[in-house]
């Protein structure tokens, strides 16, 4: 391999995390400074997480068509225009002057993302070998958990110095700034095979419902989100609460627990290779069961440390995932993987629905008992699911670690 092949591969690398910081660093940033809207707009815990709610309904609904027109038009040039349009959305949930406009532009930002981390993930399944497909998805989600922390510290720090508004007018800059430089560090795809047509990517879409091992891997989609959104929307409320009392600015950096996702996720290729797909993967299930757990000890210290661990499994889990998804859809990989992002937001958006119902009647350590049943059943999906009859999947190729 020659110097110029090293540096686009570079680059290539760089831009996928680069993706997947600025699409996160938007989707989740009110979290931290829910509590703060919730006392701002008089509204209870349940009705303020719409905000977050309303979003990840929104990339549900969205992420299938947004694969099947990538599917027809190509990977970059659907990646950089939706990174341009995230723009306007985010700019003006800062504007907002009200609960209801906070929820339709949030509703907007939802609608603009999946061309960003759908078709990126696409993108990887086509430009990477398939030995190296899960390591990429790795590093696109140490961005994304780089990109979950800092949108909600900024948000957190801000609202606290100088207003909530002033955190999203921040994050709009930002999001422009990733747009002009993914112009230049990612590269025009060179494996990309042009679908017919979108009627064509429709019927590619449909057959994926006939993959067994996709629908399975769907499924462990769906309760990545649900366990991440009920985890990390809820505990604001918990810790800005009696005795904790935190401030946005603590809530906002109480999030530093993801970077052990971005620590981690990068070696998932090796560790599959190493244990297995679904040996890993249901050991990491029960480390997660385990952190979450931990976050009934009434001691800030172990309640971050279950938080580090549920976000580093999360992170790993949803790492394993997205790469076999790239590796198992042979076909219309952009639609296969719009599917994938609809049902884990779907997840997401059960998650808050359910997590505030859980929050109601039981406060926290309701919101733990349904996390810690959801990862039983994940565990369950991979155990047997992933294990026997149309649902196994092939054997994993050793991924070397970055």
């Amino acid at each position: 391999m020659n110097a110029a092949q090293r540096s686009t591969i570079s680059a290539r690398q760089l831009a996928v995390g680069l993706i997947g910081y600025c699409a996160f660093v938007n989707l989740y940033a009110p979290q931290s400074i829910l509590p703060l809207l919730s006392q701002e707009f008089g509204a209870t815990a349940a009705q303020v997480s719409t905000i977050i709610t309303v979003s990840t309904l929104a990339v549900a609904v969205t992420a299938p068509f947004t694969g099947a027109i990538a599917d027809v038009l190509g990977r970059k040039r659907v990646i950089v225009a939706a990174m341009f349009v995230l723009v306007v959305p985010t700019l003006m949930v800062g504007l907002a002057t009200s609960l209801s406009a906070v929820i339709f532009w949030r509703a907007v930002q939802g609608l603009v993302l999946p061309p960003i981390f759908a078709v990126t993930v696409a993108y990887i399944g086509d430009e990477w070998p398939p030995r190296e497909a899960t390591t990429a998805a790795g590093i696109y989600s140490s961005g994304s958990s780089i990109g979950g922390f800092t949108g909600r510290l900024i948000t957190g720090l801000l609202a606290d110095l100088i207003g909530w508004r002033a955190g999203f007018i921040a994050l709009a800059g930002i999001a422009f700034a990733g747009a002009i430089a993914t112009i230049f560090l990612l590269p025009h795809e060179r494996k990309f095979v042009r679908s017919e047509g979108l009627l064509a990517s429709g019927r590619q879409m449909l057959a994926h419902f006939r993959n067994g091992q996709l629908l399975a891997t769907y499924a462990v989609g769906f309760g990545v989100l649900f366990n991440f959104i009920c985890t990390f929307t809820y505990v604001s409320f918990h810790l800005a609460a009696a005795p904790y009392n935190l401030s946005a600015t603590w809530l906002g950096a109480i999030f530093v627990v993801y970077l052990t996702g971005s620590a981690l996720t990068p070696w998932a290729g090796w560790a599959i290779g190493r244990f297995g797909r679904r040996r890993f993967t249901a050991r990491v299930l029960a480390l997660w069961i385990a952190g979450i757990a931990l976050t009934l000890v009434p001691s800030l210290p172990l309640i971050i440390l279950g938080l580090a661990i549920s976000a580093g499994c999360g992170l790993v889990c949803q790492a394993i995932s997205t790469g076999y998804v790239t590796t198992t859809a042979k076909a219309g990989r952009s639609s296969a993987v719009g599917l994938y992002v609809t049902s884990f937001y779907v997840g997401g958006s059960f998650g808050a629905a359910l997590g505030g119902l859980a929050w109601t009647i039981g406060g926290w350590p309701a919101c733990v008992a349904l996390v810690a049943a959801m990862l039983a059943i994940m565990m369950a999906t991979v155990l047997f699911g992933w294990a026997h009859g149309v649902l196994v999947a092939p054997a994993t190729t050793p991924i070397e670690p970055p």
